[in-house]
């Protein structure tokens, strides 16, 4: 053996396993196969990364499941670990048009297809990266079955889904007021929407019988009512009556709801359903009116007085307030501070406004993932988050799946336009002119796609749509698919089955036949409603069983001050760096060493510099023991009965059974903790040095224990408890049944 252990050689031992087929279970040969008493088969799905992205330091607690399924197949049970990459659609869109702006372009230069396509083509040229990186930390997936989130089998599984959806009543189309990002063009999701604490002002406008407190004056343009609480003294007399809106000069009802806080400015405030959640509940609960006053540009609409269309709402606020002002009406403002909501994206502030979207009725799908965990038919680990999922789905609300934005699997749904003449179509001219007008009054069916930034298609709720081109061209020839795409969270809820080849005719794949349910799902617990729980949710509902029986947090990488890593604090860490300088396996080994499930682990050189010295303690005790045995090629076959000996023996079966009560436990950390102190201090420190006044005697045990050693230490560190087994196979020619690659370390026959 080489002196020093030398990381350089991880590429070709990864490609050795790769090429030997180690990563790859044959069902063919599975099902014929004699497994140890119990063996079950275990698969693991990869949360897939972005398919265009780098890896960050989050996604090195892969090897969690690496440890895991390099477990199982010591174990040899029938073991497949599925890889596949995300398409992620909102987050390479807006990745991709800051490419584009340092170019001097943007997506309105490009019609739908052309800009899709402009999209997919960066992908492919990226995709390898996150999987070379992948491979680069060691982990033992089957790549033969590489899978992509965007790719068409996928996209026809997702789209059958849905339709099966809208059949069973499920499916919903609604205008309700969403979270929107004028600047990337699309609505988000409520857990997408970052709450910022902002200082502003609380403005007191008087609104003629009564003054109302806001910190969103810009928005009182669409005022719809002013409501004040119906035990408030102060205003019963003017409940029920109307007043003239300020500025606008129309005629807005004083209505009352016990939902308004009489100790709130003034104890009324402005009602405004189109731009505002609370707001819009309150309009439902009464019948309001809905007028939208801001478009998806971000610019006042024709909704409002003509002096303050196209302005941005900061814009829109200042001339308001200065009107105001001079009318008389400001009556003062004093400092206020409130959450806003942000996008977590582009950091810009959200836009709540109405528009159409596709909804999913959560209620049935939750009340089943509700039991099935309840029940522990999916074990939640650690148990503290089975608390957290069950509050989540206790008051989780209707699903938007809809997004605006190009790069997505867009929704199957088509719109016959003959039938529907009011539909209204927006989009962009290649100069960039607003055309807003009627699909009859349109000469080029062109046109309707050109538009990829903002809504396309103004579509009331009520429309009439078909779910297949053919039907909806029955009684026209002219349809406009939808523009919306699905949310990539409908498209990673259904992964599990759809990537092991689940088909909605019944004809499923072997690999779903044997392989699901899978058996754990690793991820971390900042997505277990994003993900997790609509992988529960859609599971259950498409296949009938559970996705996975154990969901797993694993815990979140941070800074070595405890900082959680961000590109904008600048503390975010490329674990391809760490592993130029120190290798696969001390990154790997300092990711899970004494960490307690699904906390933070703080990461730093120092930290994997001590796991690169244990990488090296491993390599020189190696080195010592063949030292040794080539001292006396003629040692006994059998271990001594020295003190000593037993000692150590007895010491390395206790930790046999405590490593795998930890593994089977995902008590990773103390398993690691464990091995380290055993290894480093039991073997080394100890036992090694004592073996320096032995003789030939000592040769058995320190092959035991060291190969032993390498057996229990191989899921967490691959690649030089590998190198050295082939050392060790050479030198003594045995074969792989009797080393590091056979069944789980036994000791003396227990």
């Amino acid at each position: 053996m080489d002196k020093v252990y030398s990381p350089a050689l991880e590429d070709t031992i990864y490609k050795n396993w790769e090429n030997s087929g180690a990563f790859t279970p044959q069902i063919s040969k599975l099902s014929k196969a004699k497994f140890a008493p119990g063996g079950q088969p275990f698969s693991i799905i990869l949360p897939p990364p972005n398919a265009n992205e780098p890896l960050h330091a989050g996604h090195a607690l892969y090897v969690v499941e690496d440890i895991m399924v390099r477990y199982h197949r010591m174990l040899q049970d029938p073991t497949l670990w599925l890889p596949g990459t995300d398409h992620a659609g909102i987050e390479t869109q807006f990745v991709f048009e800051k490419k584009l702006q340092k170019d001097g372009k943007s997506r309105f230069d490009y019609d739908r297809d052309t800009l899709y396509k402009m999209i997919a083509d960066y992908v492919d040229q990226n995709s390898d990266i996150a999987i070379n990186q992948l491979r680069r930390l060691g982990f033992s997936l089957d790549w033969s079955r590489l899978r992509f989130a965007n790719e068409p089998h996928h996209n026809r599984r997702i789209n059958s889904v849905f339709k099966k959806m809208h059949q069973d009543g499920l499916i919903y189309r609604d205008e309700k007021i969403v979270n929107y990002c004028t600047f990337c063009g699309t609505a988000f999701s409520n857990l997408e929407v970052i709450h910022k604490t902002v200082a502003s002002y609380l403005w007191f406008i008087n609104y003629g019988p009564l003054s109302v407190a806001t910190t969103r004056p810009e928005t009182m343009l669409g005022d719809t009512a002013v409501a004040v609480n119906p035990s408030d003294p102060r205003y019963k007399k003017l409940i029920g009556t109307k007043i003239i809106l300020p500025l606008v000069g129309t005629e807005i009802p004083i209505i009352a709801d016990s939902s308004v806080d009489p100790k709130f400015g003034t104890g009324a405030v402005k009602v405004t359903p189109s731009h505002s959640p609370e707001d819009y509940e309150l309009a439902k609960k009464h019948n309001l009116k809905f007028i939208r006053i801001f478009d998806y540009d971000g610019r006042a609409n024709t909704n409002v007085p003509q002096k303050y269309q196209g302005l941005f709402p900061n814009q829109c606020r200042e001339a308001i307030l200065k009107d105001l002002e001079t009318a008389g009406l400001l009556e003062k403002s004093v400092p206020y501070s409130h959450e806003v909501g942000h996008c977590y994206k582009c950091n810009r502030p959200i836009e709540p406004l109405t528009a159409p979207q596709w909804y999913v009725k959560i209620k049935p799908l939750a009340a089943k993932a509700i039991d099935a965990v309840k029940k522990d038919t999916i074990t939640i680990f650690p148990p503290r988050f089975k608390k957290e999922f069950l509050r989540w789905m206790k008051d989780v609300r209707d699903w938007n799946i809809s997004r605006q934005i190009v790069w997505a699997q867009r929704i199957p749904v088509w719109y016959n336009l003959d039938d529907n003449p009011n539909i209204l179509i927006t989009f962009l001219t290649p100069d960039k002119k607003p055309i807003t007008d009627y699909w009859k009054n349109l000469q080029s069916y062109k046109f309707v796609d050109i538009s990829t930034g903002l809504q396309t298609l103004l579509v009331p709720a009520d429309t009439q749509y078909y779910l297949s081109e053919v039907e909806a061209q029955k009684n026209g020839l002219r349809v406009l698919q939808e523009t919306d795409v699905f949310d990539t969270w409908f498209s990673s809820g259904q992964w599990p089955y759809s990537t092991l080849g689940w088909e909605p005719d019944g004809k499923h794949s072997p690999d779903f036949k044997y392989f699901y349910p899978t058996s754990v799902l690793d991820t971390m617990w900042d997505i277990l409603f994003f993900w997790v729980a609509r992988m529960v949710m859609m599971g259950l509902y498409v296949t009938g069983v559970v996705p996975f029986k154990v969901a797993h947090m694993h815990s979140r990488v941070v800074d070595a001050k405890g900082v959680k890593m961000s590109k904008s604090k600048g503390n975010v860490i490329n674990p391809i760096e760490i592993v130029d300088k120190y290798g696969a396996d001390a990154l790997r080994m300092a990711l899970v060493f004494g960490i307690a499930p699904g906390s933070d682990i703080p990461l730093s050189d120092d930290k994997v510099r001590a796991q690169r010295n244990f990488v090296n303690k491993i390599w020189n005790a190696a080195r010592f023991v063949l030292m040794t045995s080539e001292k006396y090629p003629q040692c006994p076959k059998n271990i001594s009965n020295h003190p000593d000996d037993k000692k150590i023996i007895k010491t390395l079966t206790e930790l046999v059974k405590s490593t795998t009560t930890n593994l089977d436990k995902y008590r990773f950390g103390q398993a690691s903790e464990d091995l380290y102190h055993f290894f480093w201090h039991d073997f080394c420190d100890d036992f090694l040095e004592k073996s320096k006044s032995r003789d030939a005697d000592v040769v058995p045990v320190l092959l035991e224990v060291l190969v032993s050693s390498l057996k229990l230490l191989h899921p967490f560190i691959p690649f030089v408890t590998e190198t050295i087994y082939q050392e060790l196979k050479v030198k003594f020619n045995l074969s792989e049944a009797q080393l590091i690659t056979a069944l789980w370390p036994t000791i003396n026959g227990s």
